[in-house]
């Protein structure tokens, strides 16, 4: 069993850590508080053939795995630029991942060199305000008309709407209460967002204000056939091949954010001197800053472990939410004890830690919740009865 990074895996984490030195802790901060698109970036990574890294060659891509598509992602949070800089590409990397599995030919020849080129930027519609993470309680509808479906209904947390032309939408297109499984009747497309027929609300949060989050109402939008994503009421099933990459990629910016905050933190404990000797010196600072790396690093093999089950077609579901898990809680403790080192000046925007704090909240929060992924493992892993 070798732990080690292949020649490869090397060569990817060594040139994205170089890029990303272009972009440094002013860069990103400045974006922040503009709450602007890091469009630059975004270029720069289309530029060096990144957006395309685990897409298949003949498109475009790299033709490479989730496993090295989580060691950019963890690389692009570990450089200081946490969730900021890794979901201005997230969706580049896996959210096409139904299209590359339940395309047609012709769709994919149309619809991945843009993405991979970053040419096209895109968003996910899924999540609904009143349905939240039981996706089957969707009720935005779309409905067949001829060589089009219309689409009526509102999404939620709709990420880099602002700036997207793309939309990868899941719609209902048998009413819940007409099929045999809730998970029936929903169908997904990858169009164009057509922004005379779709309202995009900005929503104001708590951080990552550089990649925005948005409400989007759809009233009344065409979708051409020949922009579905496999079969009418199978859109659940296409769906699913970007969840689990998607938790995977989670857990490595979160615990890229970890070791970012960390390396600030254990820099600031060896330079600032109290009582005539650095803070680092004091037990009640190196234990648990000490702890956050063992944290970090038990994450990170649970991460490469269920990025490795998914490359090698293996079940990984339960790997890729504990990776998710393991990744975002020890992520957030290491942010948060961060900004305890550092004291006030943790709470000033200059020391950076701050940022990274409020951003390790998200990997938390979403896609899917501690709660949900610990119901999972329970259900799924240990048989337990279903709790709800």
């Amino acid at each position: 069993m070798d732990f080690a990074l292949s020649d490869v895996q090397q060569q990817i984490r060594d040139e994205i850590l170089r890029l990303c030195a272009k972009f440094d802790e002013t860069y990103w901060l400045k974006h922040e508080n503009e709450a602007k698109f890091p469009i630059e970036f975004y270029n720069a990574m289309a530029e060096g053939n990144w957006l395309g890294i685990a897409m298949p060659e003949e498109y475009g891509g790299a033709g490479l795995g989730i496993s090295e598509a989580a060691i950019m992602a963890q690389a692009i949070a570990e450089s200081g630029a946490a969730m900021s800089g890794a979901s201005a590409i997230h969706m580049n990397i896996f959210g096409l991942n139904p299209v590359v599995v339940y395309g047609t030919d012709e769709q994919k020849r149309r619809m991945l060199p843009p993405i991979i080129q970053g040419k096209d930027k895109t968003c996910f519609g899924v999540t609904e305000p009143n349905a939240g993470l039981n996706t089957t309680e969707i009720t935005t509808r779309a409905e067949l008309r001829g060589d089009h479906y219309v689409v009526n209904g509102t999404k939620i947390w709709t990420s880099t709407a602002q700036v997207a032309n793309k939309v990868l939408l899941l719609t209902r297109t048998t009413p819940l209460d007409k099929v045999k499984r809730k998970s029936d009747g929903m169908t997904l497309f990858y169009t164009d967002l057509d922004r005379s027929a779709a309202e995009v609300r900005l929503i104001h949060k708590m951080g990552r204000h550089a990649v925005d989050s948005n409400m989007v109402f759809y009233e009344n939008m065409r979708i051409p056939v020949e922009n579905r994503i496999g079969d009418e009421g199978k859109g659940f099933q296409a769906l699913i091949h970007g969840l689990n990459p998607e938790r995977v990629l989670i857990a490595a910016e979160a615990i890229g954010i970890g070791r970012a905050a960390l390396a600030r933190a254990t820099r600031y404990a060896r330079e600032r001197v109290v009582f005539g000797r650095p803070i680092g010196m004091n037990q009640g600072i190196q234990h648990p800053l000490a702890k956050n790396w063992a944290e970090l690093e038990a994450a990170d093999l649970v991460m490469q472990k269920a990025a490795w089950l998914y490359d090698n077609g293996k079940e990984c579901g339960a790997e890729a939410n504990a990776a998710k898990y393991l990744g975002a809680e020890a992520g957030f403790r290491a942010a948060e004890q961060a900004v305890m080192t550092h004291g006030g000046m943790g709470y000033a925007q200059e020391y950076h830690v701050e940022r990274l704090f409020r951003e390790s909240v998200l990997p938390r929060l979403a896609p899917v919740s501690r709660e949900l992924v610990l119901c999972y493992i329970a259900e799924r892993v240990l048989d337990l009865p279903k709790s709800y």
